[in-house]
């Protein structure tokens, strides 16, 4: 008996280095892709340097103070802001009304076929979904075309203004992303008892009280998740900017991420742009924390 004891004890004593074992190629991996690259980034702001050199000219703070005082800076990030408000109204509020409607028993039987319809953008390639708004928004193209039946001939190029080429980049990603989080509403919506709808409708509840008294504290924890992962996406957002205007005209339409790449790969500024890479971590860590809070509340 006391024979078994030691063999058991000695199994328990163990378990915890075989777990470890299981752990440690995790752990590498998040070390070297991860938390190295992150690590590396803070040191190379102290440094101005180009790809192309060994040599690096240590610059402590200027770096960091030039990012303080880059007006492109503050136009990337008043981007990045219209990018996330804008986000916010189309790919979750509108999202989550739109997959409302779509559960409604008046246009339930035809789902597959609005399923289809809506999500067939998310399918498509962000390069070709480009190419088909550059042809829309062009001087001779399908949009002018349209302004054009009310009155006069508009040949306005509405990618070669700066007062309009961030919108029309931000109104494409909510073209090729909304039918994605919709999908995400719709699922969760399916998951709310119908004996419960149908019985707020028999006490005379109308679709939009169903809709503000039932559905939405149902979907609440999905509408933080798709929130934060909405707004993080807005603070990162690079192909559907650089595939459509490159930042253009000037720096007007630019990003965070897509001024970071230029800086990086156009300019060579490895230095200037590992500091802009850090205030995007900076940002991202904001949002993580956030969204850990809003999930608490959201469960609670």
């Amino acid at each position: 008996m006391q024979r078994t004891t030691r063999l058991q004890g000695k199994k328990r004593q163990k378990t915890p280095w075989s777990a470890y074992l299981y752990v440690f190629p995790m752990v590498v991996l998040m070390g070297v892709f991860i938390y190295y690259p992150i690590f590396v980034n803070f040191y190379y702001t102290l440094y101005n340097f180009s790809a192309f050199s060994l040599s690096h000219t240590f610059v402590g703070l200027g770096n960091i103070r030039l990012l303080l005082s880059d007006p492109v800076i503050a136009t990337a990030l008043r981007n990045n802001i219209f990018y996330c408000l804008i986000s916010i109204g189309f790919q979750v509020l509108l999202a989550l009304g739109l997959a409302f409607i779509l559960e409604e028993p008046l246009y339930r039987r035809f789902s597959t076929v609005f399923r289809t319809t809506y999500f067939i953008p998310v399918l498509i390639s962000m390069t070709i979904v480009a190419m088909l708004f550059m042809q829309i928004l062009s001087p001779r193209g399908l949009l002018n075309s349209f302004l054009s039946l009310f009155g006069g001939k508009v040949r306005t190029g509405w990618l070669g203004r700066s007062s309009s080429a961030i919108f029309c980049a931000i109104f494409m990603s909510q073209w090729h992303s909304m039918g994605y989080t919709t999908m995400l509403f719709i699922v969760d919506i399916q998951k709310i008892p119908t004996e419960l709808l149908e019985a707020a409708e028999i006490d005379g509840a109308n679709r939009i009280q169903r809709f503000l008294k039932i559905v939405v504290p149902l979907v609440r924890e999905m509408f933080f998740v798709v929130m934060v992962t909405t707004v993080s996406g807005a603070f990162l957002v690079f192909n559907d900017v650089y595939v459509l205007t490159r930042g253009g005209p000037g720096n007007s339409s630019t990003t965070l991420a897509v001024y970071m790449y230029d800086m990086a790969f156009t300019q060579d500024r490895m230095g200037y742009a590992s500091t802009i890479a850090i205030l995007m971590f900076v940002i991202c860590v904001i949002l993580a924390l956030t969204q850990r809070r809003l999930l608490r509340t959201g469960k609670g």
